[in-house]
């Protein structure tokens, strides 16, 4: 299968990142390289664009792509996970960097490759991983991890009201046989899930647990805190951070994250002067979320629940 993924909010992202001719722009999430390409053809001679991805099927398809684009600068290609940024770059010998991209969102063809187990309308392996050198996988967690557990998962990251119900009827399974297809999971799902409930909901009774399972399996929330502060000291001042959100749990850290660097007093209310000296490293471009046009929901589908949020290191 071609690795495709529209790039969402292009347009506003290319805008967003202020992209210098001869500055260093970072892709923490490259994938098919539909945002790369675009930055790539803004860079001149002296221009560089560091591309990573945990995803190496993504970075084949990334490099191939970047290679054919019009464009005279230089680009590196990373296989890691972006959590490592400051790492990555100080191994490189770059103190900072003019602008960083995050696209959170799973790639088309991540969700449609059989093989990786992400989609609930298929039949394959249990699996989920974005970084297929990772020895955790779906199928570990489902098995392994204690009832509770399951159920805080489900609950927190998939906002499943079903969740304690669902953990149940996942550890009952798992006594009698393994969990180790995609389908298994679905049957014990709808099985947890009353039919009423399923015919209300009118989506996917599976959708929310196989969110929940993907995000516990690629920490994507745990990874998404640890990176922020070390994109921000990576940062020149002046240089922009944009960030793709797909749901409500990601946009939020995003956005606490945000007030927080940007000087914003966390004292109480009611004390009568300001004691915790906030320090503002961040002036917050977008106070509210830039969200897809109605053109591009036309077009992509699956950029409806998109947010884009954008700041500005001082």
């Amino acid at each position: 299968m071609e690795f495709s993924h529209e790039p969402v909010l292009l347009k506003e992202c290319i805008e967003g990142l202020n992209i210098r001719p001869n500055g260093i722009y970072v892709d923490c999430t490259v994938g098919g390289a539909g945002h790369s390409a675009e930055i790539l053809k803004r860079l001149g001679p002296k221009g560089l664009l560091i591309g990573i991805d945990q995803d190496r099927e993504a970075l084949e398809a990334a490099e191939e792509k970047l290679r054919k684009t019009e464009s005279k600068a230089k680009f590196i290609i990373i296989h890691e996970n972006f959590e490592n940024i400051r790492q990555i770059l100080d191994e490189k010998r770059i103190n900072a960097v003019d602008g960083v991209l995050l696209d959170l969102g799973v790639s088309s063809y991540q969700i449609e490759a059989e093989k990786r187990g992400f989609r609930y309308m298929d039949d394959a392996p249990l699996d989920m991983r974005m970084n297929q050198d990772s020895e955790f996988t779906a199928k570990e967690l489902v098995n392994t991890w204690p009832k509770d557990e399951i159920a805080r998962i489900i609950r927190e990251y998939g906002e499943e009201k079903w969740a304690a119900r669902i953990a149940e009827f996942i550890c009952k399974a798992r006594e009698n046989q393994l969990i180790e297809t995609t389908s298994q999971l679905v049957d014990i799902i709808k099985a947890a899930i009353p039919a009423s409930a399923r015919r209300k909901e009118g989506q996917h009774p599976a959708k929310r647990t196989f969110q929940a399972i993907r995000i516990a399996v690629n920490r994507e929330l745990e990874v998404l805190e640890n990176a922020l502060p070390g994109i921000v000291e990576s940062l020149i001042r002046g240089g922009r951070l944009c960030v793709i959100t797909f749901h409500s749990l990601e946009d939020r850290i995003v956005k606490q994250f945000f007030r927080n660097k940007s000087g914003l007093c966390k004292c109480p209310p009611d004390f009568p002067k300001c004691v915790c000296n906030p320090v503002k490293q961040l002036k917050i471009i977008t106070r509210k979320p830039i969200v897809p046009s109605e053109e591009e929901l036309k077009r992509n589908h699956r950029a409806r629940s998109a947010k884009l949020r954008i700041a500005e290191k001082l």
